[in-house]
């Protein structure tokens, strides 16, 4: 697999020449014809026989994938998987691949590359199969219920139903046209790609069983949107003061942000200062992806509650992030006479208790800090404000600590990729919700690619970033591989970068002066642990390089890319794996990393952890049943009109 095709890549009549004094290549090669008996089980032992791997979906050479009779085989020598189509034990026929945008290919030297894709902006560039649809993608038609999306042909888009009970092998075929702009139009208003169980029960075409599902999920779906509705009220027959307005000092401050807002920020400061205006407290959740600007929305948001008095709270998981927010709030607030202070492991004695004491007696309006500011000492005079970054850091009882102590206080949570139970609190209506989902002036998409790990590709990808002035991150996964990782770059042969190292285990003052001298230049390389995942802006840091991805978790990964690309020059993310050993499970996410891959799906990224990790225990058991059946999309749409109906 790492050296190409080799003599594979010859053309079928050449192979079966070559096979006539190559007994290496006749072991090793397979052919196939429309009109064989062999059975399907004998085919899938043949093709693991040959080494292919069993995958859900065939997206990788030396790949296959079963849906009852039809199989689909990537071969080495091929751009794309073929279709074979079996009918009791007869091979009735083999579909030539059409080469789609994101297969494998190899270079001039063998090595395995990615196609390169740039994602399209609308639903009308994009069509109907991209982003989130793809042939063997389960997709859920609000008429027809959940089949299979099987592609397109020249006038047509297709969806497979489940067989009739007469003719088991033949499964009936939706098409749905696509040469009017109106029909396209509704289609991508009707239907919704499915997220639930891998393998949800397929729909029979012309049946009640699918009316029967939506009737039944909507009548659960009301019970529990009842339910929903007494959390909310609850929440607001607590009443504070509303927060007013001061034009001339906000008007200053968004005056000294060096970019212009975009209409999504614009949009959520409308809404998160609408929240302020009312009566009760305000808790919203701010979904962006990483740096689309929610940090600055956040920013505006706590100077209005500190003009009126109260104070702030900015709780971040990591020291390295709240020393970043530390110096970004007090070099843009401190001209409008605001007092910030920073509670973490930096801080000495005599600089917490000082800090402690502003707090109780007002004379400090922001308190920046990690875990440190939950401790029973701190208490704050005027709460006004609680600000969660990265908030799937948090458990739940850190995020309700504030809300116990001081019911009336806002609260304003910040994530690129919610945790489950977040992402469902928002799309279920108990928290607001709001989405900056429009990328900064400038941005440019992440390159993405998923390769397996070699050296030449790892030179080339540092070469690359170094010659046009910039620096890479290098991740390891544990301390322990760090020296490794070091020694390997170091036989690269490159041009004597300058590297050096990141990890938990250094005390926090060797961390925080690590992480000033690469955002000063000071370093080439960084490899580090995961510490560097939360919310780190390096503007020179446009590559990154994972050495083993297969131990990231799916949202995990989507942060880190994140720490790449914070400026206007193209950055390449490299997730490597190990080549003889990669699981299914691990597969699935570097996949999924790799087709959400465009600037803004850092929420589609959430829903499919949603999907893949499960609601968690706010739907229960109950529940999660009625939304795997419907598919997690239409349920939440289900549940906002419902409760939209309730409230009214």
């Amino acid at each position: 697999m790492e050296k190409g095709g080799g003599l594979f890549s010859l053309t079928p009549n050449d192979i079966q020449k070559e096979t006539k004094h190559n007994p290496w290549l006749a072991r090793n090669i397979y052919i196939i014809e429309v009109g064989q008996k062999i059975s399907l089980s004998a085919f899938l032992r043949k093709l693991a026989e040959l080494g292919y791997t069993k995958a859900w979906e065939t997206r990788y050479r030396g790949e296959f994938s079963q849906r009852g009779g039809i199989v689909y085989v990537f071969p080495i020598n091929a751009d794309a998987p073929y279709t074979i189509e079996f009918e009791a034990n007869d091979i009735v026929s083999i579909a030539s691949p059409q080469k789609p945008r994101s297969w494998p290919i190899v270079d001039s030297q063998g090595e395995p590359m990615r196609l390169r894709r740039k994602p399209p902006a609308s639903h009308q560039e994009r069509g109907f199969v991209a982003p989130l649809f793809y042939p063997g993608d389960y997709i859920v038609h609000i008429d027809h219920g959940i089949g299979i999306f099987r592609g397109e042909n020249a006038t047509d888009y297709i969806i497979e139903y489940a067989a009739p009970a007469g003719r088991p092998n033949v499964p009936d075929l939706l098409f749905v046209p696509k040469n009017k702009r109106e029909q396209h139009q509704m289609l991508l208003t009707r239907v919704q790609p499915y997220l639930g169980l891998k393998k949800p029960t397929i729909h029979r075409l012309g049946t009640s069983v699918w009316a029967l599902t939506k009737k039944k999920a909507k009548e659960d779906i009301i019970a529990y949107a009842k339910t929903l509705l007494e959390t909310i009220a609850r929440r607001h027959h607590i009443t504070r003061q509303p927060y007013l307005a001061y034009p001339e000092q906000e008007e200053g401050l968004e005056t000294s942000f060096l970019h212009e807002d975009t209409q999504d920020q614009k949009r959520a400061l409308v809404e998160i200062f609408k929240d302020l205006s009312k009566s009760y407290p305000m808790d919203r959740i701010l979904t962006g992806d990483v740096g689309f600007g929610k940090t600055e929305v956040a920013l505006r948001a706590a100077q209005r509650i500190i003009l009126n008095g109260k104070q702030v709270v900015v709780l971040a998981p990591t020291t390295i992030l709240a020393d970043q927010h530390y110096q970004l709030f007090k070099s843009r607030l401190e001209s409008f006479g605001i007092e910030i202070r920073r509670l973490t492991r930096l801080e000495n004695k005599k600089e917490v208790d000082g800090t402690l004491k502003g707090l109780r007696e007002n004379s400090v309006d922001m308190i920046i800090g990690t875990h440190k500011v939950l401790g029973k000492n701190v208490v704050l005079k005027n709460p006004g404000l609680l600000i969660i970054d990265e908030e799937q850091k948090f458990g739940v009882a850190h995020k309700e600590h504030f809300k116990k102590l001081y019911p009336p206080i806002d609260i304003l949570t910040l994530s690129a990729t919610p945790i489950p139970r977040t992402l469902h609190l928002g799309l279920s209506k108990i928290q607001s919700l709001s989405h900056i989902t429009t990328p900064p002036k400038g941005r440019q998409g992440i390159k993405t690619f998923v390769l397996p790990k070699n050296p030449r590709a790892i030179k080339e990808a540092i070469e690359f970033e170094l010659a046009r002035g910039g620096q890479i991150y290098f991740l390891a996964n544990r301390i322990h591989k760090i020296p490794q990782l070091v020694e390997e770059i170091k036989k690269l042969k490159l041009h004597h970068p300058k590297i050096a190292v990141l990890h938990g285990r250094m005390n926090e003052k060797q961390i925080i002066q690590t992480m000033h001298d690469f955002r000063d230049y000071k370093i080439d390389i960084l490899i580090s642990t995961t510490i560097i995942e939360n919310g780190l802006d390096i503007s020179h840091a446009n590559t990154l390089i994972v050495e083993d991805a297969t131990k990231l978790g799916l949202t995990q990964a989507h942060q880190l890319r994140g720490r790449i690309g914070r400026s206007d020059k193209e950055a390449c993310a490299y997730f490597l794996y190990p080549s003889h050993k990669l699981s299914d499970r691990a597969a699935e996410r570097l996949e999924t990393l790799e087709r959400y891959a465009w600037l803004g799906a850092g929420i589609e990224i959430a829903k499919r952890d949603l999907e893949l990790r499960g609601c968690g225990n706010i739907l229960g058991k109950a529940q999660s049943g009625v939304a795997y059946k419907v598919g997690l999309n239409l349920y939440f749409q289900m549940l906002e009109e419902v409760m939209q109906e309730l409230k009214n």
